[in-house]
């Protein structure tokens, strides 16, 4: 008998698409056949995102499409997984009737068999969410011992099955999170915060090298708080990742700012794979706004840090995140934002809107900001980035950069500078290729002209 195709859609962040991956391997060791058309399958997975409301309605609306393919075709199930259906589970299949099953992270072992049970007319009862903080010990290192008995994404590493082909690929190196960000629920549905061994992260890329990557994104919730419950840290990792023969990009996201320390910073400017990346989510640069957030940091801090990279790399890419409108949030206060964005020049920034999330403190807080408000100050702090980091990118004229090949096409090619992460940072246009040229290389060039935050780069030395 044929194995039963399947077609997987995965939204979200770069965390997501390593579970993704994940789920995608346990479906092909379990005997389903992974299909890039959903109009071949017999059954639709969803990983779905359940961070804002955004992410919360085009997760939704997936559902609702894969779910019209259902008597019109080869496809008979539907079923959603991801961050949506762990944190909402029973309430979210009780208002999505057209969804055949909603899975928490807890059937992911499983995933195989749960979808054989579906498709062969079983009833998968959803989960009723509960707070996965609790499932861990609260101490840090007593962690490790106790991971067995819960089911993390991405942990316990199982070959993944790509469903992407470049040359770059997540690699995720911790779950969870142990801060308390008022407007953020993430900590909730991923749990407290859970390292991955070194000898695991650098087995995988091994692993991913062998696969034709050469460059591993590391993601988590958190990646500064690397190796916390386990005895090590990030440095240690990224050494042990620096000497992967064939691996020549090693980019880190999600630092905090306030956890980026004298070390981290040498290790990160220092080895030699390790490209000047830095993606540090600042979310505000007023004191007393970040405060009521339950975060550290403010503008003078944050610039000096900026300061200490740019001394050594001046080349160094930075991204960011601002939210606009937190509950408190006063004209003064975007004013200080707004000074703090056009002083740091940073190469990529979004922008967002407050909007309250259920079961956090923010949304209990007084002072809410009015919703024309937020608007406002969102279009111009956009306007004012987009201005800024279009500058950076034009100082960039004349400089001497590397570029990762990840699309030739009749004599014409793009890719990636180090500064610029996969698909939020923007991306460089080469001029001067030859027909040898292939998707994956590595080539040197110079930069010629800018359109915004994108490049356009002379190839040299081909």
């Amino acid at each position: 008998m044929s194995p039963t195709p399947v077609h997987l859609i995965s939204l979200g962040c770069a965390r997501n698409e390593v579970d993704s991956e994940e789920l995608a391997g346990r479906l092909a060791a379990g005997g389903f056949a992974l299909v890039d058309d959903p109009d071949e399958a017999t059954a639709i997975v969803v990983n779905t995102c359940g961070f804002i409301d955004a992410a919360k309605k085009d997760s939704i609306d997936t559902l609702l499409d894969a779910s019209d393919r259902k008597g019109k075709g080869r496809t008979r199930a539907v079923v959603a997984v991801g961050c949506l259906a762990e944190r909402y589970g029973r309430e979210l299949a009780e208002s999505l009737p057209e969804a055949d099953a909603v899975l928490g992270f807890d059937s992911y072992p499983r995933i195989a068999e749960r979808l054989e049970w579906i498709l062969a007319g079983g009833h998968a009862e959803a989960h009723v969410p509960r707070d996965r903080r609790a499932l861990l010990p609260v101490a840090p290192a007593a962690r490790p011992a106790r991971a067995a008995e819960v089911s993390v994404p991405g942990h316990g590493w199982i070959p993944r099955y790509r469903l992407a082909r470049g040359a770059s690929a997540p690699v995720k190196i911790a779950s969870g999170c142990d801060r308390r960000c008022a407007f953020c629920a993430i900590p909730m549905f991923r749990g407290s915060y859970l390292s991955r061994s070194v000898d695991e992260v650098v087995a995988e890329a091994r692993w991913l090298v062998g696969q034709g990557v050469r460059e591993v994104v590391l993601v988590s919730e958190n990646s500064s708080a690397y190796g916390k419950d386990t005895g090590t840290n990030l440095e240690r990792l990224l050494v042990g990742l620096d000497a992967v023969e064939g691996l020549d990009w090693i980019r880190v996201s999600y630092l905090q700012p306030a956890e980026v320390r004298p070390t981290l910073l040498e290790a990160m400017l220092g080895l030699p794979r390790v490209v000047p990346y830095f993606d540090l989510p600042f979310q505000h640069a007023s004191g007393p706004v970040l405060r009521r957030m339950r975060r550290f940091g403010d503008a003078r801090s944050f610039l000096d840090l900026l300061r200490r990279i740019r001394e050594v790399r001046p080349d160094a890419g930075v991204r960011s995140n601002v939210i606009t409108g937190f509950p408190g949030e006063t004209d003064a206060d975007v004013d200080v934002l707004a000074s703090f964005l056009s002083e740091a020049r940073l190469d990529a920034v979004g922008v967002f809107g407050y909007s309250d999330e259920e079961g956090t403190e923010g949304a209990t807080l007084p002072g809410k900001v009015h919703p024309e408000v937020i608007d406002e100050r969102v279009d111009r702090l956009a306007t004012l980035v987009d201005e800024v980091s279009a500058q950076r990118a034009a100082d960039r004229i004349g400089e001497r950069v590397q570029v990762l090949v990840e699309a030739v096409h009749r004599g014409q090619a793009s890719g990636r500078s180090l500064h610029q992460g996969p698909e939020t940072d923007g991306s460089t246009t080469l001029e001067g290729v030859d027909n040898d040229l292939v998707t994956g290389a590595l080539v040197w060039g110079r930069v010629t002209a800018t359109d915004g935050v994108d490049l356009v780069v002379k190839v040299e030395g081909q």
